[in-house]
């Protein structure tokens, strides 16, 4: 089953990887293009399958450097890298039976998330993930992955289903944050997100989150109150990004890769405050290297979590997101 980026890329037969490096994989280039050259002339006889080895072993060892070294502004880069996969992309390969649920039954339908029942192996859920698009037009028609109002109350609407039928709920979450446009406001943004908040809270079934790409701020929040939460190993979480906290204390957007630091956005740094359970580890490169293998190991922890998650009394479901949250981040009282 090809994923989404994958039948992009056979509609565009002139994309290679190297178009797509970032700055810190710079090295990389001159070997990407030596493989891609070798790969487009070789033979029916294979002449030059040895010296591709060769070449993809070279690179593979240099991914491997660059990978093991990886500051937290490259993590936020590769969070965004274009060819990263995005929920569709696992809900397709995860669940052939997918069925797309759609509209809040208010105002409209919002194309930003996408909702629906599903399964992952043998275990019936319902899915909501943050869809962002791999081009212009596509991300025009998914908003670039920022929810409305009417997204938000979508994703109650299918939460409610899921208490209703005792499924668990999974949530992926990869966004930008909630769409801050004139409309959104006046439809009530902050509403729809303190309502899920609150409904979230106290859902009687299991709700695991799992951050594939991007995690900002309330519009990650809005569907990330969680039992548990998952994050990808190139992945970053936080009330901002790096860019506009920047803008803010700096007046500099360009030192975006301080603001990073200082914010500890990383999955390890999350873990370590008590807001991740747990880093899912990524093919070296990336998971745009390989979305087939990062899918496959992301639904062997997600089932793995949701067994331990169907153990759970339902009427403990609240009492437990209390003291998970508020274990989360330390104070100090001054007497």
């Amino acid at each position: 089953m090809l994923l989404d980026w994958q039948e992009h890329l056979l509609e565009d037969p002139t994309h290679n990887m190297a178009h797509y490096l970032l700055e810190f994989e710079k090295p990389l280039i001159d070997l990407e293009e030596r493989i891609l050259a070798l790969e487009t002339s070789v033979g029916e006889d294979g002449a030059d399958s040895e010296k591709i080895r060769e070449l993809k072993s070279e690179r593979d060892e240099k991914l491997k450097d660059i990978y093991s070294h990886l500051s937290r502004w490259q993590r936020v880069q590769l969070a965004r890298h274009p060819k990263r996969p995005y929920t569709l992309d696992y809900i397709k390969e995860w669940s052939p039976d997918f069925i797309e649920l759609h509209g809040d039954r208010h105002f409209a339908d919002d194309t930003s998330v996408v909702c629906g029942l599903g399964s992952l192996g043998d275990v019936p859920v319902f899915y909501i993930g943050q869809q962002k698009g791999r081009n212009t037009k596509e991300n025009l028609y998914r908003n670039f992955g920022m929810m409305r109002p009417e997204g938000y109350r979508k994703t109650l609407r299918i939460m409610e289903l899921a208490e209703k039928f005792n499924r668990p709920v999974v949530t992926l979450v990869d966004t930008p944050g909630a769409y801050p446009g004139i409309g959104a406001e006046e439809r009530g943004q902050g509403e729809a997100i303190a309502k899920n908040l609150l409904k979230m809270a106290a859902l009687k079934t299991p709700i695991l989150t799992i951050v594939i790409g991007e995690g900002a701020s309330g519009g990650a929040l809005g569907i990330g109150v969680c039992d548990k939460m998952l994050m990808l190993e190139n992945t970053w979480y936080s009330v901002i990004s790096p860019e506009g906290c920047a803008s803010i204390l700096w007046r500099d957007s360009a030192k975006a890769s301080e603001a990073a630091d200082a914010m500890k956005v990383t999955p390890q740094d999350l873990i370590e405050m008590g807001i991740c359970d747990r880093v899912v580890p990524e093919p070296v490169g990336g998971a745009h290297r390989n979305p087939k293998e990062t899918a496959d190991i992301l639904k062997s922890i997600i089932l793995e979590e949701l067994t331990i998650l169907s153990k759970v009394d339902k009427n403990s479901f609240l009492e437990n997101r209390i003291a998970r949250y508020e274990k989360m981040g330390v104070f100090q009282e001054n007497n």
